[in-house]
């Protein structure tokens, strides 16, 4: 082989990797970028659910307190189960004595 056909070789071959290597950066830019957005949407929903989470957990203490459909009666029932916690505060405190 003559020199100069080694010398082309070499430098096609430089020149191919050297392509290669500008994809393969372009291709890491690519990739980062989409990472930070999925990254943002996925803080984005975690959030969403969390306070998804805690509305149905107003929701479920407000349905379980009758709050949803009478607001008098479920004030009843709280200041009724309040009466009872005083109740039973008082005998421990009795018992202690």
């Amino acid at each position: 082989m003559a020199t100069r056909e080694i010398v082309a070789n070499i430098t096609a071959q430089v020149h191919r990797l050297m392509e290669q290597h500008t994809r393969e950066v372009e291709l890491r830019e690519r990739l980062k970028a989409e990472n930070d957005v999925l990254c943002r949407e996925k803080r984005a929903l975690q959030e969403r659910v969390r306070e998804l989470e805690e509305e149905l957990s107003r929701k479920l203490l407000a349905e379980g307190l009758g709050g949803g459909r009478n607001r008098e009666q479920a004030r009843m029932r709280v200041n009724r189960l309040m009466r009872e916690v005083d109740k039973c505060i008082a005998l421990l405190n009795r018992q202690q004595e």
